[in-house]
């Protein structure tokens, strides 16, 4: 996992370890929130979580500071990560 995120690249690094995870992350929800669907266990420990907040609070300040919307650069991530782009169509193509 990253441990800063200091520009747009890093923002997709980020996205793209958080699908790798499983993890179908939302900007707007806290880390902690998540829970395994098999188990019903924490997806993350509190550090982890905490990390992962961190980092998406990072996310945001360097998507405005790049006037990107935080949003659209994540479903974008995700959506090609997880090879939902042949199906919704991309935030860039709308």
């Amino acid at each position: 996992m990253i441990s800063e995120i200091k520009d747009l690249n890093d923002v997709e690094r980020f996205m793209k370890q958080l699908v790798a995870e499983g993890t179908n992350a939302h900007p707007d929800e806290d880390f902690n929130n998540y829970i395994h669907m098999e188990s019903g266990e924490p997806a993350y420990t509190a550090d982890e979580a905490g990390l992962r907040n961190a980092l998406m609070e990072q996310a945001f300040d360097v998507c405005d500071l790049a006037g990107v919307d935080v949003y659209n650069v994540m479903q974008e991530i995700f959506l090609i990560e997880t090879g939902l782009d042949k199906y919704i169509p991309l935030p860039s193509q709308v």
